[in-house]
């Protein structure tokens, strides 16, 4: 945590993620066996990475990898992270890590 002060002169609080520990806390897991998905949870929130083709087994679209969010603490949705579908898998995790990163600054009040 780094110190501030408030509006009084008194120490504030607030959360300061850097990327390297953002990196560290999103490890993805392949999900589902026999199937491009893979799967992470960080910060109270759900990503899950999916291949998608338009022929073959799997889930059926645009070819690439697709990134989805949601918060683990109510039944929504899953949420498309912007730019998907990514060419790597690899593409699609930092676009997680990111997104993981400007979810964690709104909470915080940033």
């Amino acid at each position: 945590m780094l110190n501030e002060f408030d509006e009084q002169g008194g120490p504030k609080e607030r959360c300061c993620h850097t990327s390297e520990q953002l990196l560290m806390s999103l490890q993805f897991h392949l999900a589902v066996e026999g199937m491009e998905i893979w799967s992470a949870d960080s910060e109270g929130f759900s990503f899950v990475i999916s291949y998608e083709s338009p022929t073959g087994p799997g889930f059926h679209g645009q070819p690439g990898y697709v990134a989805s969010w949601r918060q683990l603490d109510r039944r929504s949705g899953a949420i498309k992270v912007g730019g998907s579908p990514f060419e790597t898998l690899t593409e699609a995790e930092e676009a997680c890590k990111a997104m993981l990163g400007y979810l964690t600054r709104n909470l915080d009040g940033e």
